[in-house]
């Protein structure tokens, strides 16, 4: 059966992280631990994959050999970061939760968040949060215009960095050096002539505090819009954003808007340090 489109982009961004975490081991050098990076990689293909995936299909997607992919899985499996369905496939186990709901807590970022996203909702525009990872966005929360709080979290999966306003800023908070890593030998979305330009973008956006990105939906019918973009965190740890149409006369308010909101979710995090230090 042939697949869906849906699982043909899940099989590319497993492909891709999977490259991305092989060039770490190749910088790490002696230091990685080979065993460690590929059942990360098999963790993640799980908890990319939209639907149960078998071992097989996994290890096509990672690029290892099937029978190691089916050994991390059985791993896995056995402290319940995976689990089986009835025609033996895997998905994501009760730990991959577990452990998704205590990062989220021990960092308190939606937590600290939310009440400020919900506010951002007054433009009318899709309001989103997320982190870099290597050389994707994941967005913890992403929500439309219309959309309740409870529905703008966790509802999209990875997008590639340099296609977003939230990528692109945090981009450009990481060293020259760490993004030539990232995308070395690798073709850069939206940036045809490569490492070069994208490094003179991220610059730019340096200077600035913040990124404005032209955003060009999947479906051709619809205009392009814009993602602007501040980072969040001291040190730095993840970004906010507001998309639509944004005209350059808007940017003004826009960016004074966002920056509002870091300014109060950062004061969430001094709050809850200061709250663990007297506990």
């Amino acid at each position: 059966m042939a697949r869906t489109e849906k699982n043909v982009r899940n099989s590319v961004q497993t492909e891709a992280m999977a490259a991305q975490l092989r060039s770490v081991t190749q910088t790490a050098g002696s230091q990685a631990n080979q065993s460690i990076i590929d059942g990360i990689s098999v963790l993640q293909a799980l908890a990319t994959s939209e639907e149960p995936v078998g071992s097989r299909e996994l290890a096509r997607r990672l690029g290892l050999e099937n029978t190691r992919v089916n050994r991390l899985l059985k791993t896995l499996a056995s402290i319940g970061m995976a689990e089986q369905n009835a025609v033996r496939k895997y998905r994501p186990g009760p730990g991959m939760h577990v452990l998704a709901a205590q990062s989220l807590y021990a960092s308190g970022l939606l937590r600290n968040a939310i009440v400020s996203l919900e506010k951002l909702a007054y433009f009318k525009l899709t309001v989103a949060l997320g982190v870099l990872w290597q050389n994707s966005v994941s967005f913890l929360y992403h929500a439309r215009p219309g959309m309740s709080a409870s529905e703008g979290i966790g509802r999209i999966g990875l997008r590639d960095a340099t296609t977003s306003g939230i990528g692109m800023v945090l981009l450009a908070m990481q060293p020259e050096e760490q993004v030539a890593r990232i995308y070395q030998d690798r073709d850069i979305p939206g940036y045809p002539k490569g490492l070069k330009s994208l490094l003179r973008e991220l610059a730019a956006i340096r200077k600035k505090g913040y990124a404005r990105v032209e955003v060009f939906p999947e479906n051709a019918v619809r205009a392009p819009s814009h993602s602007v973009a501040v980072p969040v965190g001291n040190p730095v740890n993840s970004a906010i954003a507001l998309s639509g149409w944004i005209p350059e006369t808007a940017m003004n308010e826009i960016v004074e808007a966002l920056q509002q909101a870091r300014r109060e979710i950062e004061a969430g995090f001094d709050e809850q340090k200061k709250s663990r230090r007297s506990a």
